[in-house]
């Protein structure tokens, strides 16, 4: 598969890259990372932080006194917040690096929507967003990070500037794993330091990053019954 994944590329321009996961798996400190590897080989890559406004709908809830965005807008509600913030976020994205002609490094991409829907037990509003996302093109490239929910958990916790539980991060897990796209998925085992985590992700990157010395084959396999593939996660550099 990674083979495929060489041979499909062959010597395009990178356009876009995308790294999902549960909260707590590093996709951030790996884009901004990947960004600015990719400005420094010559390909200069914009980080986009695709975000749902989750977390702020959070901080707002705790003001007026409610335990989360769920118990302050309702599961409905905060999944079609979630969405359409997502939505313009990823919009805006893709509309400045094609106006600009730089890599868009994606924080957060369309499959992040469909694996909340799914960790919600909304299912029925998956079909909706879909239709809502179908207009965005796929990256050439997404990387599922992959990390314990316990491990994830204790990430959350170090930064202290939110709360996810064990039973949602949990649940967003296994709503990846059962996304009709896992197969294409690049997947990167997030256990480790976010140094052993970028050079995972940039060893599946070597024909846009040639002559990285951290880009030496050897990821992880991917795991039992899907065929994603381990690899690289995307860092940043602001134009």
């Amino acid at each position: 598969m990674a083979r495929s994944l060489r041979v499909r590329r062959g010597g395009a321009r990178l356009r876009a890259v995308a790294l999902i996961g549960i909260d707590g798996s590093g996709k951030t400190t790996q884009a901004h990372r990947l960004a600015e590897a990719l400005t420094a080989a010559g390909h200069p890559a914009t980080y986009h932080r695709n975000a749902g406004g989750r977390r702020w709908l959070g901080r707002v809830a705790h003001r007026l006194g409610r335990r989360d965005a769920q118990r302050l807008v309702g599961r409905d509600g905060l999944l079609a917040v979630e969405s359409v913030l997502r939505w313009l976020a990823i919009a805006l994205a893709l509309l400045t690096c094609l106006v600009t002609g730089r890599t868009a490094v994606m924080d957060r991409y369309a499959a992040c929507q469909y694996a909340s829907i799914r960790a919600h037990g909304g299912q029925r509003w998956e079909r909706l967003a879909r239709a809502g996302y179908r207009v965005f093109p796929a990256p050439q490239v997404t990387f599922l990070l992959t990390v314990d929910p316990a491990e994830a958990y204790r990430r959350i916790e170090r930064r202290g500037t939110d709360h996810e539980s064990m039973r949602w991060l949990t649940a967003a897990a296994t709503a990846y794993r059962a996304l009709p796209e896992y197969a294409g998925f690049v997947v990167v085992d997030a256990n480790g330091s976010p140094e052993e985590v970028a050079r995972r992700i940039r060893a599946h990157l070597g024909e846009w990053l040639p002559g990285d010395p951290s880009a030496s084959p050897g990821g992880t396999r991917p795991p039992a019954g899907g065929s994603g593939r381990d690899g690289p996660v995307p860092a940043q550099a602001r134009p």
